[in-house]
């Protein structure tokens, strides 16, 4: 039986429409938005803002929940599987992503968190995620996360 492990993501925008988009720790080029594992017994709306302050350090009072959306899922590849399988029980992930605002006089995204997850940041226009960013798994999730909520095809 194939399992999923609970997982959230935040797409953050700022007022001007831009989204944000993290770079990952020692992955140069690779790019995705925050996103976390939900712990036994935390809702997803609790991970969210767990990840979002550990990751890129932003608390919740620092940006709005406009809308979520649920049930988008992905495989591991079978040569990463093994290793998460052992490590979290599960074959894939099964994502509820969040969209939300940041709020006027937020602070600025910080990466540098301890231990750290993301290198750098940018904030682009939906339009302009290139798919290229991320590991061939997760690219269906992303086209149509980017869909649903930006109304951007890729």
């Amino acid at each position: 039986m194939v399992r999923f492990r609970p997982n959230v993501a935040a797409l953050i925008t700022r007022s001007d429409g831009q989204l944000l988009i993290c770079e990952r720790w020692k992955n140069p080029g690779a790019w995705q938005f925050p996103q976390g594992g939900v712990d036994a017994g935390e809702s997803s709306k609790a991970a969210l803002y767990r990840e979002v302050r550990e990751e890129i350090g932003l608390k919740p009072k620092h940006y709005e929940v406009i809308s979520s959306k649920e049930g988008y899922r992905y495989l591991y590849p079978e040569e990463v599987r093994a290793k998460k399988a052992r490590k979290h029980g599960c074959h894939g992930q099964e994502q509820v992503y969040y969209l939300c605002r940041l709020r006027e006089g937020a602070p600025e995204v910080d990466v540098d968190q301890d231990p750290p997850e993301f290198e750098n940041f940018r904030w682009i226009e939906p339009e302009e995620f290139d798919l290229k960013w991320l590991p061939d798994f997760k690219r269906e999730v992303y086209r149509q996360v980017l869909k649903d909520f930006f109304g951007v095809k890729l």
